[in-house]
């Protein structure tokens, strides 16, 4: 074996415990020459499945196409992991080589002319295959995918649009990168007494490990990680120091020099007007929500203009709340955003009796995670058994099978919870491999999911706990949501696997998870102090119950604002300056000068940073719309775990992954789909809510 063959082969043939990669085995330097072969042996599995003298037939295109490329998406999982959570400048040297590379791979296959003969030949004669359900969903799933990546197009556009999408993918890849660059650079070390006043404890520790990590040990760091900054804002009695921390925050990607979004912006939006108008479509907008429930930008936006309306009503008492609070203190300026967290704060302990620092002793990160198994044990009957002796891609990585009743391991994961220098920022779950059934050339027969959360917490000085605040731990729950999804799938075929559902759907078993979060004996068993070991007091408890829809409308705004400036890009098409354009939306929606949007334009990662979330931020409002509903399902039960309700959540939502059409199932789950009013209560939007 040469010693190409053998770096190659540590990066494509997992042989690690219950089939992990063998991560210590994995060198940056060899992802490259990986790439390359394992582009190469997907082109000839491409071309073996389009040149098949056989006529076309499920089995040898459709099926052939879904275990086509094993080896390339061994390659990318692992790269991918690399370039969001634990990057370095060799890594985004290559990303930016590589995004272009596999967007050009891909284009070519999704223009191949024989291969989409031989698909669109099985779609026309789709009623007479006798397909299963899920079979039919996984054809129409490769049709339209061809059709979507110009596979009717005339050559000439075809080429026109493989070369937008290799521009669009090195776009987003720089768009990232740059954000990240602003986060690392920027630091505001405090050495004073008085600079650290309104700290508390918990905070002060986080602040002390940040400035460890960046070389300056003794002082205080306020870092744009979400974890410190936040809390920064809420706690600090030095305005000019939150008023400066603030503005660095909301700049990144907006500074100027090599690290600016703003151009990469412009482009972007060019670049995807263009390309929808090549494959039919009024506007990018139209293009990415013709495979989504909510079908057309208009149902779109009637939501977010419902919510809309609800908000900004609600923020302006809010804002008057505050305001009352600033003049109590003998101070008379405007609440400005950096203002409004650090009052918000102060009204809250003021309403219910109790602040965050009182309530995040009791939120150990360590008996969160007890409490996200917990859930899922109660719920589904799985059990998580960590492994201490498994080397991850990083140290702090944590490893877990996933075993169900009978003991039998049925998924692997792992979490991966702290901030640092490498990491973006922000939250996801992703999947290192996913669940299906179908036997593979190396003759096993399906894949076990992986499945990896990542998380930005401020990681606690060494032998401390680490604390959590109820954003945090509401995060924690949310994520492993979505690991579920993956880790629950119970597919045949892989594109139809765990997350692969509409962008509007798919943060349906997040947010959902969540609610189990605040379901009191939950709290009551997990939510423990980290010195005494005691519960948190039933007072307590009660008033962080009562107060879950404080600062309803700051929230709604922050979120909706973004979701609304993201449609109108995208229904706009190309635009001279971005900017000008959120500014407008902005205007127009009379948005508070007390608040801004959650994810300004330069650093909206969602949006700009791939196309994941591009025309499609709405969608957590869209799920919330289903999970609101869906968690009403077990309290009219009058049992949170009510197992019936469970076993057919199980069944309808978490395990059919994209083999069944989201509509059909979620009214399988519920039998109708919701309105909007179950929603709007759960945020406390609805007259007669806190």
């Amino acid at each position: 074996m040469t010693s190409t063959t053998a770096q190659y082969s540590a990066i494509t043939d997992w042989n690690g415990t219950n089939g992990l990669p063998r991560f210590d085995a994995v060198r940056d330097e060899d992802f490259a020459g990986a790439f390359e072969t394992a582009v190469a042996a997907h082109d000839a599995e491409i071309d073996a499945i389009a040149d098949n003298a056989e006529a076309p037939s499920f089995a040898n295109t459709i099926v052939a196409l879904e275990v086509a490329g094993d080896a390339l998406s061994r390659v990318s999982a692992l790269f991918w992991n690399k370039t969001g959570a634990h990057t370095n400048p060799d890594i985004q040297a290559l990303e930016r080589n590589i995004a272009p590379k596999m967007s050009r791979h891909y284009s070519k296959i999704g223009m191949n002319e024989a291969l989409f003969k031989r698909i669109d030949t099985l779609w026309e004669k789709r009623d007479e295959l006798a397909l299963t359900g899920e079979e039919l969903r996984v054809l129409e799933r490769h049709w339209k995918g061809f059709v979507r990546a110009g596979a009717k197009l005339a050559k000439d556009h075809q080429e026109r649009l493989a070369a937008i999408n290799e521009e669009l993918a090195g776009l987003g890849a720089k768009f990232g990168q740059n954000v990240l660059a602003d986060e690392k650079s920027w630091k505001l070390l405090l050495t004073e007494e008085d600079e650290l006043t309104g700290i508390p404890d918990f905070l002060r520790d986080s602040m002390a490990g940040a400035a460890r990590e960046h070389g300056d040990d003794g002082k205080f760091a306020v870092t744009l990680s979400r974890s410190i900054i936040e809390p920064f804002l809420t706690f600090s009695e030095r305005r000019d120091l939150r008023e400066q921390a603030f503005k660095a925050w909301v700049a990144r990607g907006e500074n100027g020099g090599e690290t600016d979004n703003r151009e990469t912006v412009k482009r972007t939006l060019e670049l995807r007007d263009e390309k929808a108008k090549l494959l039919g479509y009024t506007n990018f907008a139209a293009y990415k929500l013709d495979n989504t429930m909510a079908k057309t930008p208009d149902a779109v936006n009637t939501l977010l203009m419902q919510v809309w309306e609800k908000a900004v009503e609600r923020a302006g008492e809010e804002e008057a709340e505050l305001a009352t609070v600033i003049s109590d203190e003998g101070k008379n300026h405007d609440v400005m955003p950096w203002d409004w967290r650090h009052y918000a704060e102060k009204l809250r302990a003021k309403k219910f009796s109790f602040s965050e620092a009182e309530l995040k002793p009791y939120l150990q990160l360590e008996k969160i995670i007890e409490a996200c198994f917990d859930v899922a044990q109660r719920l589904f009957g799985i059990r998580a058994v960590e492994m201490k002796n498994v080397t991850a891609y990083h140290p702090d990585v944590r490893t877990f099978e996933i075993r169900n009743e009978k003991g039998d391991i049925v998924a692997m994961f792992l979490g991966d919870f702290f901030a640092r220098p490498s990491k973006r920022s922000g939250a996801w779950m992703s999947a290192f491999q996913s669940q299906h059934k179908l036997p593979l050339k190396n003759g096993t027969v399906g894949e076990l999911p992986i499945i990896y959360n990542v998380c930005n917490f401020a990681k606690p000085s060494q032998g401390k706990p680490a604390l959590l605040s109820l954003d945090d731990a509401r995060t924690l729950f949310h994520e492993f949501g979505h690991a579920l999804h993956g880790m629950l799938s119970n597919v045949t075929y892989p594109s139809v696997s765990g997350t692969s559902v509409s962008r509007d759907f798919v943060e349906l078993p997040s947010q959902l998870y969540e609610h189990w979060l605040t379901v009191p004996e939950i709290l009551e068993k997990y939510a423990l102090h980290y010195e005494t070991g005691a519960p948190m007091p039933k007072a307590l408890l009660d008033k962080v119950l009562a107060a879950q829809t404080f600062n309803a409308g700051f929230n709604t705004v922050e979120f909706t604002s973004s979701a609304l400036v993201d449609m109108a890009f995208h229904t706009r098409g190309a635009v001279d300056d971005p900017m000008a354009v959120q500014t407008e939306v902005l205007e127009s929606l009379n948005m508070p000068k007390s608040i801004v949007m959650r994810h300004a334009t330069p650093h909206f990662q969602h949006v700009f940073s791939g196309d994941g979330y591009s025309a499609g931020y709405y969608s957590y409002m869209w799920s919330e719309v289903l999970d609101a509903d869906a968690f009403a399902a077990f309290e009219e039960t009058g049992d949170a775990f009510n197992t019936d309700m469970a076993r057919k959540l199980k069944d309808n939502i978490y395990s059919v992954g994209g083999s069944v059409d989201a509509e059909e199932t979620y009214k399988t789950f519920r039998g109708k789909m919701p309105s909007p009013e179950a929603m709007l209560k759960k945020r406390g939007l609805v007259s007669g809510q806190a």
